[in-house]
């Protein structure tokens, strides 16, 4: 960390080897060989082309290129065709995919300031900001960006707005005074401006101390470019599933084949009948299902108002165990709200106050008048703070514009962070009084009286005591409090600070950014869910367990904790300590990301919901990246995975809920592809353990993974959403895909498709010797995967998932049935297939054998299987 904040500007000067005449031409020129230009630095990408070639390092990719290359070589050109057709989408997908999600450090970029008015020479003028130098000279005015870090020099009641940084909205008030502490989050450095932020008020002198990726937004680049976007569970298990899956299907091919060259075949077909294995028991089509079914899955959350960018976050929400969220903006309304006054002794809420009450109304009148903020045409113009009195008054039908010309300013002295105090002179009550309005602590000491409805008496110290009171009450819910005073003039006049004394003390406005209203039920159905929500934030800790205590987060002080304190912690402590943690206050970007980690490395699958430039490094760290759409910057939306369109936390809990109905469909789809093929598999190898001619011919099996498969296999990835599954409790990223009891259905279903298959193989063989045999094998082992994806729909029976619930799976079926009628019936198809023509009681032999497997397992879902 610098500690220019450490230091006074001349030492700053010194330090930097500058002046306050501002750089000249030849320090211009050694500063800019030291340091460069004043722009973010860009990672180099990959280009397309080696993106779309680093799709084929999948092992199963490489087999079925292999046996693509195979079956060219001996002439199955239709074979090469269609493999080669399917890898090539998977990788033009994946790149596509890859390219569209490379834009988070163009978006940083943007957000740098075009120009920077500056003093050069003795001379003030204005530069293209990626020409800043360290130790030049800036001038900012209300509503200019930052486009440096910088050293305060001379500050004219400067205040800043550092939520890209901070996630913070409320505006930080600058000062000049050296700060003579070591470790000072970028929130508490008053002295500092940094570059991404803009000045909402007053203006001020800076000396520009670092430029480029120097700056904090530099480091947070950094950050984001050396982030690792993690692997989904669902790639990871079918990562994993993926090998072994190869190294048994290499296992039996070369069983085979050598067992088939031990019985004399001649060495051409035994090798074609291996790789002919191979092609069956690889699911071809299973990315690409995998991918539909996720692709069409975002279209269905896009209508929930939840886009999701990277296409395998999808699943990945159905098993987060962790919410890691900021709070402004994200459970927040990140806006400055009246909650609470006390006036006339009385603390009142801030929709219960009485217009006819004399006092009352005379407090939110002067809030409105010792206050510079408006709302013109639905638009907010103004300190965050003083924004909120002018809503306060709008909730009683009081227009500050109106008020402010009915009771004119006739003089003010502007807001000053030393004396923490604004007042203005304006004619109320027919008088002319001076209205006060700051901190209580100034305020309190700098009044003599106290009116209430009973009139004007003594300030006693303990009417004090009493307001003070209130005061701690008010800071401790993390309500931030403003006091109100006045004081009559005899006349009009200008105003001089030794006015603001002997002062009428008249009440306290307390506000807060406040939660949204659906936060506390979303937190609460997380929970159920079996997710822990973690807030993490800019915030003081006091505002921060507030927030955090009034929608269910914090349920004890000791579970909150500032980042000052997790800066003392060693990695493997935080990784101890962090399941007892919920609430995080004043971190910083690095804070985030170690957070992240450190759940992560307890084996858990974490979200990080965001919106500012500071979140993006740990969006991007996350397991899921959740950005809001309309309150979120741009990089946070490029660094996530999932952008809310409504801002609502709520459509969060409905994503997840959404991401494990779709995994489970995506579950329920692999079944139905591994069990068809195990189906095909069993098959071959019972053919040649007796020794049999090959039951199929490469074609077939690729018909049946690609056409007759694939679209059952969407239309299961579309079954009705399961409202149960929310009662679960996360899925372990830890448990395989293909589990023990997973295993076990795929092989006992595959086994039974298996069993009607080479019983239509040997009717073939009887009565029209191997072409028949062959035919008869491929119509049965097709016809019986299409109406196997009945079975796949759910764990339960049809008669209990609703018969026509799904519409989708009988239109794949029928489109199915169809295009294998075309085959087996359509002559060139018949050539192209190597189709035998059937008879109708062979027909029927293959409509009979292929029903079976449907009518057993459901038989055994509707009596064996417990409703859930």
């Amino acid at each position: 960390m610098n500690d220019f904040h450490r230091k006074t500007p001349q030492q700053i000067m010194d330090l930097l080897k500058v002046d306050d005449r501002g750089l000249h031409d030849v320090k211009i020129k050694i500063q800019r060989e030291k340091y460069g230009y004043n722009e973010l630095e860009e990672a180099a990408s990959k280009s397309a082309v080696l993106v779309f070639f680093e799709q084929f390092k999948d092992f199963l990719v490489l087999i079925l290129l292999a046996a693509a290359t195979i079956s060219a070589f001996l002439g199955k050109l239709e074979s090469t065709l269609v493999i080669l057709v399917v890898v090539i989408i998977n990788a033009i997908l994946g790149t596509v995919q890859h390219i569209k999600a490379e834009q988070s450090l163009k978006s940083l970029k943007a957000l740098s300031s075009p120009t920077a008015k500056v003093l050069r020479s003795e001379k003030k003028m204005e530069i293209p900001s990626r020409e800043l130098l360290v130790g030049d000279i800036c001038y900012l005015d209300a509503g200019d960006y930052v486009s440096a870090d910088g050293r305060i020099l001379e500050s004219y009641n400067l205040q800043v707005n550092e939520s890209s940084l901070t996630g913070e909205s409320e505006s930080v008030i600058k000062t000049t005074e050296v700060i003579d502490k070591a470790d000072v989050a970028i929130g508490d450095r008053k002295n500092m401006v940094f570059s991404g932020s803009f000045v909402t008020y007053g203006r001020a002198v800076v000396l520009v101390t670092n430029i480029g990726m120097k700056t904090e937004i530099g480091k947070i680049a950094h950050l984001l470019e050396s982030a690792k976007e993690k692997k989904t569970p669902l790639q990871e298990s079918l990562d994993h599933f993926g090998k072994k899956l190869a190294f048994l299907i290499l296992v039996i091919s070369a069983f085979v084949f050598l067992l088939d060259l031990f019985r004399g075949r001649e060495l051409i077909d035994s090798f074609m009948f291996a790789v002919s294995l191979a092609v069956a028991a690889i699911p071809e089509a299973l990315s690409s299902i995998v991918t539909i079914v996720l692709a069409l899955g975002t279209q269905k959350m896009a209508k929930a108002n939840a886009i999701i960018r990277k296409l395998q976050a999808v699943e990945s929400l159905g098993s987060i165990s962790v919410i890691c969220s900021d709070k402004t903006g994200t459970l927040t309304q990140n806006k400055m709200t009246v909650q609470k006054v006390f006036v006339d002794d009385k603390v009142v809420e801030h929709d219960k106050l009485d217009p006819d009450q004399d006092l009352e109304k005379k407090l939110v009148l002067m809030a409105l008048l010792c206050n510079d903020a408006v709302t013109v045409e639905k638009k907010e113009i103004g300190d965050p703070t003083e924004i909120a009195l002018v809503n306060l008054g709008e909730l009683y039908h009081l227009d500050e514009l109106l008020i402010r010309k009915a009771y004119p300013r006739f003089a003010e002295l502007p807001f000053d962070s030393e004396r923490k105090l604004m007042s203005t002179v304006n004619t109320l009550e027919g008088k002319t009084l001076m209205i006060t309005k700051g901190a209580l602590d100034v305020l309190l000491s700098r009044s003599a009286r106290l009116e209430t409805s009973d009139g004007i008496q003594e300030l006693t110290a303990e009417h004090k005591q009493e307001i003070e009171k209130i005061n701690r009450d008010f800071s401790g819910n993390g309500l931030r409090v403003l006091a109100f005073a006045y004081k009559e003039l005899p006349e009009e006049r200008e105003l001089w600070m030794e006015d603001e004394k002997d002062l009428t003390f008249v009440g306290l406005i307390a506000m807060m950014d406040p939660p949204r209203a659906e936060s506390a039920q979303a937190v609460a159905d997380c929970i159920s869910a079996g997710i822990k929500p973690v807030m993490i934030t800019g915030d003081h800790k006091i505002t921060a367990s507030a927030i955090a205590k009034q929608i269910g987060i914090l349920n004890d002080e000791s579970e909150a904790i500032e980042g000052f304190e997790l800066e003392g912690m060693t990695d493997e402590v935080l990784k101890k300590r962090v399941e007892d943690i919920s609430v995080y206050a004043r971190v910083s970007p690095e804070h985030k990301i170690r957070i992240v980690r450190a759940w992560q490395e307890k084996g858990k699958v974490v979200a990080m919901t965001g919106d500012g430039v500071n979140d993006a490094p740990a969006l991007k760290q996350a397991d899921i990246g959740i950005a809001m759409g309309i309150t979120g910057t741009e990089v946070a939306k490029d660094a996530a995975a999932m952008v809310l369109t409504d801002d609502n936390f709520s459509t969060i809990v409905r994503a997840i809920s959404n991401g494990r109905s779709i995994y489970g469909n995506i579950k329920n789809s692999i079944k139905f592809l591994l069990s068809g093929n195990t189906a095909g598999i069993l098959s071959v190898l019972y053919a040649s353990l007796c020794a049999l001619p090959n039951p199929f011919a490469p074609v077939h099996l690729l018909f049946i993974n690609l056409v007759t498969d694939s679209l059952p296999a969407i239309a299961i990835g579309l079954e009705p959403h399961n409202e149960t599954i929310m009662k679960e409790t996360p899925r372990d990223r830890n448990t395989p895909i293909l589990d023990k009891s997973f295993a076990v259905e795929v092989v006992l279903e595959g086994l039974l498709i298996a069993i009607g298959t080479i019983l239509a193989y040997y009717v073939g063989l009887s009565a029209g010797g191997a072409e028949t045999a062959r035919t008869m094998a491929f119509a049965t082992l097709c016809f019986s995967r299409l109406l196997h994806g009945f079975n796949s729909r759910g764990k339960e029976s049809l008669f209990r998932l609703g018969i026509l619930t799904n519409k989708f799976i009988w239109i794949a079926v029928a489109i199915g049935s169809l295009m294998l009628l075309a085959v087996l019936t359509f002559q060139p198809l018949m050539v192209l297939f190597e189709i035998a023509p059937l008879t109708g009681n062979q027909y029927g032999i293959i409509f009979g054998l292929s029903l079976i497997p449907l009518i057993l397992v459901q038989i055994y879902k509707t009596f064996f299987i417990r409703r859930n």
